[in-house]
Order: structure tokens, then sequence, then C-alpha cells
């Protein structure tokens, strides 16, 4: 293995460190804003599920990005290496905004404006594109009715219990739906950067004529993601906790639930969905259950415009790495 495949190998995990960082809001802030738990601890908590998952999905996702978004034969150094700047770079830029993107477009951003100088369109594989581009829309709503489904259920099922019974009960089942969102978001966030591993070194003739995820790289990839969350973008937890909408513990545990369900399948059917989207649109289902008003629409406007622009600004970002580093060769 040369120190240019370590090196890239290295800026991939940095990348995974990053985005558990900058998705790290995306699991704790529910709970952190309900004071279920501290922030220390809320971490901690998130990262230890984050770390696991890899126990309880398959690869699904780490093949979709390893093969599904541009073609595996085109792929070299250069182009590992722009999609990761542009992925890291655009995601440091939300992250100082204290804006939730996915972390997950973010990096197809860069792998689509990387191919693209490359070898053109035809790098590109549409079909996959096409999905990821769907599930912009398709996560948010999903999260959004799932989110809304359970906070209406809960709010009948408990519509005589007292408010402080309410909050009893549901500050402990929000251990558990936090648990289980930060089980989705490593099961899914963390087989892209496997994804962008494997291909690096399927195309360096490191795997043989079989693309399949070494066992090392799982492992990295989930410490990695799991370590990024332990630090925290704690920016962007603001925005997620309060800025769309209050949230009470049992709002939380329907954001969390909803959010998870969502994950969960879309990681089954190997869709590298965006975690931001699906859980920011779950807190803005529960707000909704109160009343509309309850969900601060004009920073929800702001948030969504930021999903819409991070695939061709992390595309526009990678392609000018490419050209720099093609110009200073």
């Amino acid at each position: 293995m040369t120190a240019t495949i370590l090196f890239l190998i290295a800026l991939a995990l940095a990348f995974d460190f990053l985005n558990g960082f900058h998705d790290s809001a995306n699991s704790i802030a529910t709970v952190v804003s309900t004071r279920v738990l501290s922030p220390r601890y809320a971490v901690m908590w998130a990262a230890l599920f984050n770390f696991i998952a890899f126990l309880f999905f398959g690869l699904h996702v780490a093949n979709t990005i390893g093969k599904g978004i541009i073609d595996v034969a085109i792929v070299n150094n250069m182009v590992i290496f722009s999609a990761l700047v542009g992925a890291c770079a655009w995601n440091i830029i939300t992250w100082y905004l204290g804006l939730p993107t996915s972390s997950s477009h973010a990096l197809i951003g860069g792998m689509i404006g990387a191919a693209l100088v490359q070898a053109g369109a035809k790098a590109l594989v549409w079909t996959g594109i096409a999905k990821t581009v769907a599930f912009i829309f398709i996560a948010p709503i999903a999260g959004l009715l799932l989110g809304l489904g359970f906070g209406l259920a809960l709010y009948w099922l408990f519509r005589k219990s007292t408010p402080a019974k309410v909050d009893h009960i549901f500050r402990k089942g929000q251990l558990i739906s936090a648990a289980l969102y930060s089980l989705g978001h490593g099961g899914n966030d963390a087989q892209k950067t496997m994804g962008i591993i494997t291909v690096l070194l399927f195309s360096a003739g490191l795997l043989g004529t079989t693309f399949r995820v070494p066992l090392w790289v799982v492992l990295s990839c989930h410490g990695a993601i799991a370590l990024g969350t332990m630090f925290g973008g704690w920016r962007i937890v603001k925005t997620m906790g309060q800025k769309v909408a209050k949230i009470k513990p049992v709002d939380g545990f329907c954001a969390e639930s909803g959010a998870a369900i969502s994950l969960f399948i879309s990681t089954a059917l190997g869709v590298p969905v965006s975690t931001t989207h699906t859980i920011t649109g779950a807190i803005m289902g529960v707000g909704s259950v109160r009343r509309l008003s309850a969900v601060r629409w004009g920073v929800a406007r702001r948030i969504i415009w930021a999903w819409i622009l991070t695939i061709p600004c992390s595309a526009a970002i990678s392609a000018l790495a490419y050209n720099l580093v093609r110009v200073g060769r």
C-alpha cells in the first residue's frame, strides 16, 4: 500500500470524523434541548451507538456509494482526493454557518464534481444519482410524516395524563429513541466513507477482482464517526434543538423514533439518505402537532435551501480542487 493510498485513507477518515462532528447535533439536539441528558453524556451515548451500528446493518449503502454514483473504472487518486476535499470543505462551511446540511450529499456532490472533470457526464451512474436526489425530498417528508404520526398517536394516548407524568415517562423513553436514532445514523453514514475507501482500494488493485468491504475498513469508519460525534458540532445543536421548533421530551421521543424508522428502512434498501434531512423533517412534523405556527418556517426555509445547494456546491469545490491539483502537477 503506497504512501498516497495511506494519505487518502487518512483523508477519508478525516471526512468521516467531520461527518460525526457535523451530524452530532442530529443525534443529540433533541435529548440535550429537552435536558434529558447533559451535552457530555449525550455525545457519549450517541457515539456508543454510532460505533456498534455495524453489528446491526449490512453494507448495502457502502456498495451503493462505491459502485452506484460514479463509474468505478474512472476512479483514481485525484478523483478520491478532490471528492473528499469538496465534501470536507462544504461540511466546514455549513458547520460555521450553523446549518444542518447533509454530509452524505456533500460526499456525493464531491464525487460527481471530480468525475465530471475527470471523464465527463459518461462517468456518472445516473440511476444511483437519481435515487439519491429523490431522497433529498423523500427523507424529510418521511421523517415529517412519521414524526407527525407518532406525535398524534402519543398525544391522543396520553390526553388524560398530567403533563408531569408524560414528561417523566418520555424523559426515560428519549434515552431509547436517541439510541435508536444514533444506530440509524451510524449504520447509514459510516457506510458512505466505507464506500469511498473500498473504491479507492479496488481501483488500486488491492482487493483483487471482487468489490468487498474489508472488516478493518468497517471498524475504522465506525470508530472515526463515533469519535467525531464525541466532539460534537455545537453550533448546529441550537439550530436543530430549539430554532426549528420548541420541543418537550415526548416531542423528542417522537422525532427520534420516526427518524430512526426511516433510517433503518433506507439502510436496509441501500439508499444513502441524509440523516440530517430525516431528523429535521421529523422535528418539523412533531412541531406541527401542536400548531403549524409552532414550527419556525423561516429557519426551515433557510435549512432547505442549504440542502438544495449541498450537491452542486460540494461538486463545484471538488471540481476546483481537481483542476488546481492538475495544474500544479
